[in-house]
This record gives C-alpha cells, structure tokens and sequence, in this order.
C-alpha cells in the first residue's frame, strides 16, 4: 500500500438500505479512484457475497472489519452506544481512532452515529460539541456550506462562533474557498433582529478575525450569498428538509406535467441538454455527504435513503476531507482565532479608561 493511499471506513451495514447501496457505491468509486482503499465494517458473509455479486471477492481494494451487531434507524442513542459495542458504526469510527482509516462514513442513524463518533474520537480543543456541516447547491452554480443540521438543537452564542470556525476551515479546505465569507442565519439582515443568542453571536463574529459578511436570511441560502452559513441545529435542520422537500416536488412536477402534455414532452426533448444540467444542478444526491466537525478525525454522514450514485458522492466529500488536510485546518483554524482573541483581550486591557492615565 502506498503512501499516499486514502483508507475509508465504511459502515456498511447503515442506512435504509445498507450493504445493496454501500458495497456497490465502494466498488464503482474504488474503479475510479485507485488511490482509495476501503475497511468494510459490518457481517463479513454478507458483505463477501455483495462483493461476490459485484465480481469483487477477493480484491486489494478492501479489507473487511467484522462486526456482529448494527445500529438500527431506531436504536436510541443508549442502546446504540451502551449495548451494541461491536456494532459496524463503532468499528468502523474505532478503525479512525486506531489510524487504520484516515476517515469513516455511515449512512445510518444519525443521532447514534454522532454519539459514537464523539464518545471514541473525543472533540478538538477549544470545541465543546461537534456539528453537522454539509452543502446546499445556489444560484451561482456553486453550493453554500451550513451548519449546524441538527447535531445541537440549543446552543450558546459560543457554540455559533465554534461552528463558524468549523464551516470556515471546511469550505477552505474541501471547498478550495479562499478566506470564506460567513453569515449568520436570522430574520433579517439588521444589527438589531434576533434574539439574544444570535445577537450575541454575531458580536462575537464580528471581533472574531473571520470574514463575517452580517446577518443573512433564508433565501441568501439558495442565493449563494455567502459562503458559510451558520445556526443552531434545530433551525439548520428544518431549513434542510424543507429544501429537500421543495426539490423532490419540482422533480416530481416536472416529470407529471412532461407525461400529460405532449407539446410539453416535445419542448422538453427539444431542450434535454439544458433541462440535463438543470436536473444536475439541483439533485441533491451531488451533495450527499454531511461532515461532523469538531471530531479528533474525519467522519462523515450519508443521508439514510441515499442510492448507490449518491453514496459515492458522500464517499468523494470523504476522500477530498482526507486529501486538503481538513482535520489539521480545523485545528490551525481554532489556534489562530484563539491566538487572536488573546491579543484582542490583551490590547483591550493595556487601553487606559482614562486618557490621562499613563499607559502600563
């Protein structure tokens, strides 16, 4: 094995689906990536007969993790983390904290595999609770990174700065975005909207040394106003699936009005070129992969019901994580911004509160 070889973890055993989408999803992605090598955690029969369906048994692509028990969609975060402990999301993030693997992935539960995540990586320094970050595709042809999707739903005005950082350094790094811009989410773009927290947090951003752009709304997700857009995870949450929502029911639209009109079906064959990139662009399957910032390792999310093609998406995110050095720009990140909050509060306390006064 080279050098320069990506290892990913993978639960496969996760998700709606499981092993049908994982082990398909790895097979295609490891064709075209052969710098990739994956640990599949998870029942090695099954997992050895899904490669054997895919004329995969025996390749040096893969080593298998074995794993007696899965996490179900329904396992509350107890069971999941007290009584399954040889379950394919432990071995899996357990595979990270070994150093076998440069990153892991799960389709599965949500609320577990964060839990997991969490109790056996432990968090950065200067990062109290890990968050939820993946991207949204614009207006501009690009995606908007937001966090936090639901990993906290109360947080602190330092939470928000906390997530900032995160979503800073992954845009930077994953996203190749130079100094990314960040907004904070509000009910509108005014110094004085939002509650307490929001308004606390953006004064917080403001002395920060990020590049805050100011309060922004819902729509400057879609617009691409902003690079990062940051807020707590009960509203992140329900901002992502209404979005989701709205795109399922425009592709649905879309393909119930080709099928009863005919001049329609006829234009839109005339234009499939146009109508391809559209359909491209605003397929959330592309930007599958959500990102748990704040780990002491590379972890990343699947959506539960996402299919083979959107899996490997999720598998991409990982693989560029690993690639632009996203764990060692989060922690040079939060280094920096603590160095410059230090300075800050050190010139703060050197200014005199009286001009007459001489200066220590």
């Amino acid at each position: 094995m080279s050098a320069n070889t990506i290892r990913i973890a993978i639960d496969c055993m996760g998700g709606d689906v499981g092993l049908p989408v994982t082990i398909p999803a790895a097979v295609q992605f490891a064709q075209s990536n052969p710098d990739t090598r994956f640990l599949l955690a998870g029942d090695p029969v099954a997992i050895e007969a899904h490669l054997r369906e895919q004329g995969c048994l025996g390749k040096d692509w893969y080593e298998i993790l074995p794993a007696s028990e899965v996490v179900l969609m329904d396992d509350s975060v107890e069971i999941a983390l007290r009584r399954k402990k040889d379950s394919s999301m432990r071995v899996a993030v357990q595979a990270v904290k070994d150093g076998r693997a440069d990153a892991c992935i799960s389709a599965g539960n949500t609320g577990a595999w964060m839990a997991i995540s969490r109790y056996i990586l432990k968090t950065l320094d200067g990062i109290d609770r890990p968050a939820i970050a993946t991207s949204i595709p614009n207006q501009k042809g690009g995606a908007t990174t937001v966090l936090d999707l639901g990993a906290n739903v109360d947080c602190t005005a330092e939470h928000l700065l906390q997530f900032a950082i995160m979503g800073s350094a992954l845009a930077s790094t994953v996203d190749r975005q130079p100094r990314p811009t960040i907004g904070l989410l509000n009910i509108g773009q005014e110094v004085i909207k939002g509650n307490e927290v929001v308004k606390r947090a953006a004064e917080l951003l403001r002395g920060s040394g990020l590049n805050f752009y100011g309060n922004v709304e819902g729509d400057d997700i879609c617009k691409g106003t902003v690079n990062v857009i940051v807020c707590d995870g009960f509203v992140g949450n329900v901002v992502l699936k209404s979005i989701e929502g709205v795109a399922k029911m425009v592709s649905t639209m879309m393909r119930a009005e080709f099928k009863r009109n005919m001049f329609t079906l006829i234009s839109g064959l005339m234009a499939k070129p146009v109508l391809n990139r559209l359909r491209d662009r605003v397929d959330n399957r592309r930007y599958n992969g959500a990102a748990l910032l704040g780990l002491r390792g590379i972890v990343f999310k699947s959506h539960g019901s996402a299919d083979a093609y959107a899996f490997g998406y999720a598998l991409r995110r990982a693989r560029e994580a690993v690639q632009n050095g996203l764990l060692d720009g989060t922690t040079r990140a939060i280094d920096e911004l603590r160095q410059s909050l230090q300075e800050a509060a050190q010139t703060s306390a050197n200014i005199p509160n009286d001009l007459s006064d001489p200066v220590p």
